[in-house]
Formats: C-alpha cells, sequence, structure tokens
C-alpha cells in the first residue's frame, strides 16, 4: 500500500511539473511574440556621392526634391537625384529668370540645421550668425531674422516657424512669418543640478508631422526622449526608451555628467540621441542613437528596433533621417546618405 501511495504521489507530481513547465513554455512564447523586432537594416544603395564629409541634415520637399546641407551649402537635388542648385556656399549655383534678380547667396556662417516649407520657401538655422536665413524656392535669399544660437529649424503652417536654440530659457521659440517672436515654449529637463550644463543638455533636434505636431528629441538626456507639443506649444505627449537595453548607456551618461559638473568646465559630451524622423501623415517616430534606429507607433510604444549597415557592411551611423513612404534614407558624417527599404512595409507591420 504504501509503495502505491508513493507511486501515485510521483505520477502526480510528475503531472504537475508537466504542465507547470507546459505553462512556462507558453508564457515565454508570448513573450517572445510580443517583443519588438530587433534585427540589422542593410542599405540598398548610396545616393548623392559628392555628398560625404560634413553633412548635417536631409530634408523632403514640394515636386520630390531631396535638400542635402553639408559643408559645399545646401544641395537640392530633383526626383531623378540631378543635382538643380546649391545655396550659400561660397560659390552658390543659384538659377535665374527673367522675372528675378540673380543674386548670389551669401555664404552660411555655419549652418546647423533647415527646413522646408509646403511652398519650397528654406529656412536655415545659422548658428554662427545668430540667423534664421530665408530662402526662396529657387535658392535666392529673400531675409533673415536675428535669433540667438539656434541649432534647430522647424517650418509650422501660416509661415511661422520654430526654433531651438542654445540659449533659450525654454526649449524652443516660435517666429510669425515677419521674423517677431509670438511665443516660447517646452519646459527643460532636470538633468543637471548646474544651470549651465543642464541648458546644453537639453539642446535637441525638431521634427513636424502634417497637421503642425512639432517634435523635439533630446541630444543628450541619458534616456533618449523626444516630445511632442501642438502649433501652439502645448506637450501632448512624451516617448521615452527605457527598456533594459538602454539602462547601461543612462548609468555610463549620467556618471559623465557627475564628472563634469565638478569639472566646471565648458561641457562637451557625446550624444545620445542622434536623429529624428516622423512620418508626416501618421506621426509615427523613428529615432537614431547613432547606428540603431527605433520605431514607435503614434502612441508612442516602441515595434523594432535596427542596426544600420552600409551595403558592404559597415557601420552606419545616423545623423539625419528621413522616412519616405516606401523607404528610409539614412545620412551620416563622413559616409553620405543612404537609402533603405522601410521594413515595417516590407514585412507589413
Amino acid at each position: 500500500m504504501n509503495l502505491a501511495k508513493l507511486f501515485l504521489k510521483f505520477c502526480v507530481s510528475l503531472c504537475l511539473l508537466t504542465a507547470a513547465a507546459a505553462i512556462a513554455s507558453a508564457q515565454s512564447d508570448d513573450e517572445v511574440s510580443s517583443r519588438p523586432y530587433e534585427g540589422e537594416l542593410t542599405a540598398k544603395r548610396r545616393m548623392f556621392p559628392e555628398v560625404g564629409v560634413g553633412l548635417r541634415a536631409i530634408k523632403n520637399g514640394s515636386g520630390e526634391k531631396t535638400y542635402v546641407l553639408s559643408s559645399q551649402g545646401l544641395l537640392v537635388f530633383d526626383a531623378k537625384e540631378h543635382k538643380l542648385m546649391t545655396i550659400g556656399s561660397p560659390a552658390a549655383e543659384v538659377p535665374t529668370s527673367k522675372t528675378t534678380t540673380p543674386a548670389a547667396a551669401p555664404g552660411m556662417s555655419f549652418a546647423e540645421d533647415f527646413d522646408v516649407d509646403g511652398a519650397g520657401q528654406i529656412y536655415v538655422a545659422d548658428r554662427a550668425a545668430n540667423l534664421i536665413v530665408v530662402y526662396s524656392a529657387d535658392g535666392n535669399r529673400i531675409k533673415s531674422f536675428h535669433v540667438n544660437a539656434p541649432i534647430s529649424v522647424a517650418a509650422l503652417p501660416d509661415g511661422e516657424v520654430a526654433v531651438a536654440t542654445l540659449r533659450d530659457p525654454n526649449l524652443m521659440e516660435a517666429f510669425d512669418k515677419n521674423g517677431r517672436e509670438i511665443r516660447d515654449f517646452g519646459e527643460l529637463e532636470e538633468v543637471s543640478s548646474r544651470e549651465d550644463l543642464n541648458r546644453y543638455l537639453n539642446s535637441g533636434y525638431l521634427a513636424t508631422d502634417a497637421r503642425g505636431n512639432i517634435y523635439y528629441a533630446f541630444t543628450y538626456t541619458p534616456e533618449p526622449t523626444v516630445r511632442q507639443y501642438d502649433r501652439n506649444g502645448y506637450a501632448s505627449q512624451t516617448i521615452q526608451f527605457t527598456e533594459i537595453e538602454a539602462f547601461a548607456a543612462a548609468q555610463a551618461a549620467r556618471k559623465e555628467i557627475e564628472r563634469q559638473e565638478r569639472k566646471g568646465k565648458q561641457p562637451a559630451f557625446k550624444p545620445i540621441t542622434t536623429a529624428i524622423g516622423v512620418v508626416r501623415p501618421t506621426g509615427e517616430v523613428w529615432i537614431a542613437l547613432h547606428n540603431r534606429l527605433l520605431r514607435f507607433d503614434k502612441e508612442g510604444y516602441r515595434k523594432a528596433t535596427y542596426r544600420l549597415y552600409t551595403p558592404d557592411g559597415t557601420r552606419l551611423d545616423a545623423n539625419s533621417i528621413v522616412i519616405e513612404k516606401d523607404r528610409i534614407l539614412v545620412g551620416s558624417d563622413p559616409l553620405g546618405v543612404f537609402e533603405f527599404d522601410r521594413p515595417d512595409i516590407k514585412l507589413g507591420q
């Protein structure tokens, strides 16, 4: 009887262990299936062979034009990748017509960023000259207005522009079509107890969507962060990458901040977030952390993470991203501009 009871207990225990293992396996499968897709993206090709060293930003414009800001100036290409003009270089190529005077576009002191509005008007953030310089669609300089240390610019509806700076107490300032400041907005993140250091660590990149929402990507915050604002300056959501794989990098960044707080010298940090791209019709956000590309849906949930490589397998660190309908353009200094298939479209995500 005792042996029979022991055998029965053994059988029951074995059944329970088997059931527990099956449940654990099912849970593990569920976790794997719910994780964001991780993979590698290899570029199809390099575009615009003349663009490389000094590349700062890439943007799209009307008429399927692509604009590339580099040390050569602002280069404008058509849909077949033929260069139409160069704006702002010492020997700027500005087209002429019977209705316009061939005004040579003066060289840019240090163009940090630019944007293009729906009419093709171009706004350049010249950090060294403390100016936002406005060019017409055909490359003629129209006007400029003073902004202290502008580092990023975004065109808004009705001729307004948002500008991110290194000096303003808020993250951004907005200007009307005449260059008059109409509001400033965006609270700083509390990253450092040292005021000057904290302002520097709050610098960032701007992007917009089709509804005029503004996206501010913080360059140096230890946890990669993007805030969304409406065109009037009201914050609507924050996207932050705080998952376990970002923990080590965030801890290292915080230690470096503490070290430089003690030194009291001019801040010098490696960027955490290196580029932002927004799918304009939907508000989906893509951010680059050097050669990692993270995709977030419009609700701020991470959908995928990819590693970026050139066609020959070289690591590609992004400093600019453009998300188009079926492809992604990635800019890298000094490697140039590369074209990728959009993996979410290809995989039907």
